[in-house]
C-alpha cells in the first residue's frame, strides 16, 4: 500500500540571491521527494520564500524598491535557480500571498481560543539581530555581534509586544525531543535538550513599528499597531499551504508533514517554537524535523552577510546540474557539515562519473552492439544480480533514514563491482570462442540489468543523465514520465520497479541498445 509523503524545506528569506547552502538543502529534499515518488508514494514537495520582516524592508530600501517589488524579484531568481537544478517541487510558498496571511491570523486566533494563557503582553528590552530576526541572549552575543551574523550591528529594542509563553511547554517539548523520533539527527536533538535544560524564555509573537508583515490580529491595548513576528509568520506556511484554516480536504490529506528539512541554524525555531504553537492550537505535530549541516568553503559557512559566497550559476554550468547534484549529495553528509572545493568536485566528476559509471555504461552498450547486434540477450539472473540486491536494499534503507550520501556509497559499491566484473569476465575474449557464447550473453545481460538498477536508484540524484542512460539501454517509455519523474510502476506489466525492500523486478531481454553521447565527458583537472 502506497503512502502519502509530505516533505518541506525551510522557506528562504527574500533578501539576496540563492547560494550553495540553499542549493544543498533543496537538492537534498528533492532527492528524497524523487525517491519516494520512485517507491510509489503520493508525494507533496513544498518549498518557497519567507517574504516579510525588517531585513526585507531594509534590503528593499537600499535597492530603491518597495518591499513587494523586492520580494517579487528575489522569488523569481530563486525559482529560476531551482529550475536550473531540476528541483521538482510541487508548490512554491510565498508568505505575501493572501491565503497565507489568512492562515497565519487564523492560527493565532485559534491559539487565543484553545490556549488563552499562551499569549500575554509586556514591555521588553533587548538586543535584536535583524539578520536572525530574533532577540539574542548574552550567550549568543560575541564582541557585541550576533554569533551567526558577525557583520551586523545588533539593535537595542524596547517596546510593548505580544509574547508567547514558550516556557510553559518546556516539559512537553523535552519529552518530545528526548523520544529521538521528532528531531534528528541525534546530535541536533542533544543540542536542543541542553537548551531546554538551561531554561526556555518566552518569545515575542509581535513587533511594534515593523510595518512590512502580517498585522497581528489583537492589539496590546496601547493603540500601537503590532505586526506578527516573522517566525510566527513563516512557520505556519507548512499548514497554510495545505489549506489551513480549513482542517478538512487537503489539510486532512497531507498534514501532519512527514519531514521538515531545515538547516541546523534554525533548529530551535522548528523544534521548540513550532511544535509549541501547534500544541497550543491543538493541531497535530509534524512527524520529523531533519536538521542538516552546513556546506563550508574553506572551513567557513556560505553566507552573504559574511562574504563567503560562490556563484551558483557557475557551479551548475561547469559540469551540468546532475553532476553538481551528485557531488553535493556524495561529498557532504546530510547529517553533518562538509566542505566544497573545485578540486574535489573535479576529482569526483572524473573518478566517479566519467571513469567509473560513465565508462561502465559506455563499455557495456558498445559490447552489446558489437557482439549481440545491439539486442540485449536472454539470460538468467546470476551472482552479479544477487550481490547487487544486497546493496540496493542497503540503499533503500539509507534513503528512508534521510542519508542520501550513504545511499550513494552502496550504489558505488555496485558500480565498482560492475567494472571488476567486466575485467574478470573479459567479454572481448569470450566473443572469440563460439563455445562460450552462452557465457558471453549471460555476462552482457547481467551488466545491462545492473546498469538499469543503477539508473533507477540514481534517478533521484541525476534525473537527466539517468533518463539518458535508460534511453541508450533501450528501456521502454514506461520507465519514465515525460517530466523525468520516475513512474511508480511499469505500466506494461504492472511490476513495481522499487519495492519496499529495495528490490526491483524487470526483464531487459530484447531491448535494443543505442550508444549515444558520453554521459560524463572526461574533463581535465586544473
Amino acid at each position: 500500500m502506497h503512502k502519502k509523503y509530505y516533505i518541506t524545506t525551510a522557506i528562504d528569506y527574500a533578501n539576496g540571491d540563492p547560494h550553495l547552502g540553499h542549493a544543498f538543502e533543496k537538492i537534498g529534499a528533492d532527492v528524497l521527494a524523487r525517491y519516494h515518488r520512485l517507491r510509489g508514494d503520493d508525494v507533496l514537495f513544498v518549498t518557497g520564500m519567507d517574504e516579510h520582516g525588517q531585513k526585507v524592508a531594509q534590503s528593499a530600501a537600499k535597492e530603491g524598491r518597495t518591499p513587494q517589488q523586492q520580494v517579487d524579484e528575489i522569488a523569481r531568481r530563486f525559482q529560476e535557480a531551482w529550475a536550473a537544478l531540476g528541483i521538482s517541487y510541487d508548490r512554491f510558498v510565498r508568505t505575501t500571498s493572501e491565503s497565507h496571511k489568512v492562515g497565519v491570523r487564523a492560527l493565532i486566533e485559534r491559539i487565543f481560543e484553545r490556549s488563552p494563557d499562551s499569549f500575554y503582553t509586556k514591555t521588553y528590552a533587548g538586543w535584536y539581530c535583524v539578520g536572525c530576526e530574533a532577540f539574542k541572549t548574552d550567550e549568543e552575543i560575541v564582541d557585541g555581534k550576533c554569533v551567526l551574523h558577525g557583520t551586523r550591528t545588533l539593535e537595542w529594542v524596547e517596546e510593548r509586544n505580544w509574547f508567547f509563553r514558550l516556557s510553559e511547554y518546556a516539559d512537553r517539548l523535552r519529552t518530545l525531543i528526548a523520544s529521538g523520533e521528532f528531531l534528528q539527527p541525534r546530535s541536533r536533538a542533544n543540542e536542543i535538550l541542553s537548551l531546554i535544560d538551561q531554561g526556555l524564555d518566552d518569545v515575542s509573537a509581535s513587533r511594534a513599528r515593523a510595518g512590512w508583515g502580517i498585522p497581528f490580529p489583537r492589539d496590546t491595548g496601547d493603540g500601537e499597531p503590532q505586526t506578527t513576528y516573522v517566525w510566527f509568520d513563516a512557520l505556519p506556511n507548512y499548514i497554510t499551504e495545505v489549506g489551513f484554516p480549513d482542517t478538512q480536504g487537503e489539510f486532512a490529506k497531507w498534514w501532519p508533514a512527514d519531514v521538515h528539512i531545515i538547516g541546523k541554524d534554525i533548529t530551535r525555531f522548528h523544534s521548540l517554537i513550532w511544535p509549541a504553537m501547534l500544541i497550543a492550537a491543538e493541531l497535530p505535530l509534524p512527524r520529523l524535523v531533519w536538521a542538516h549541516g552546513f556546506v563550508l568553503l574553506g572551513g567557513d559557512r556560505f553566507s552573504k552577510s559574511a562574504g563567503v559566497t560562490l556563484d551558483l550559476q557557475d557551479a551548475v554550468s561547469r559540469y551540468g546540474a546532475d553532476p553538481f547534484r551528485y557531488f553535493l549529495m556524495r561529498e557532504v553528509p546530510f547529517d553533518a557539515d562538509g566542505n566544497f572545493s573545485w578540486e574535489r568536485f573535479e576529482e569526483r566528476y572524473n573518478s566517479d562519473l566519467a571513469n567509473a559509471w560513465g565508462n561502465l555504461a559506455s563499455r557495456t552498450i558498445a559490447m552489446v552492439e558489437k557482439y549481440c547486434g545491439a539486442i540485449v540477450p536472454a539470460a538468467e539472473l546470476n551472482d552479479l544480480d544477487a550481490l547487487d540486491a544486497v546493496d540496493m536494499a542497503a540503499y533503500d534503507s539509507a534513503m528512508r533514514e534521510n542519508l542520501p550520501n550513504r545511499a550513494l556509497d552502496h550504489v558505488w559499491a555496485s558500480v565498482a563491482r560492475g567494472n571488476e566484473y567486466v575485467d574478470r569476465q573479459a567479454p572481448w575474449k569470450l566473443a572469440k570462442d563460439p563455445a562460450k557464447r552462452g557465457e558471453l550473453e549471460a555476462t552482457l545481460a547481467a551488466l545491462v540489468r545492473q546498469l538499469v538498477r543503477q539508473a533507477i536508484v540514481l534517478s533521484p540524484f541525476m534525473p537527466g543523465r539517468c533518463t539518458e542512460l535508460l534511453s541508450q539501454l533501450g528501456a521502454p517509455a514506461e520507465f519514465l514520465n515525460v517530466d523525468g519523474k520516475m513512474d511508480s510502476h511499469l505500466r506494461g506489466n504492472d511490476v513495481e520497479r522499487l519495492g519496499a525492500d529495495g528490490k526491483m523486478t524487470f526483464d531487459a531481454t530484447g531491448w535494443r541498445v543505442a550508444k549515444g553521447a558520453s554521459l560524463f565527458p572526461k574533463r581535465e583537472t586544473h
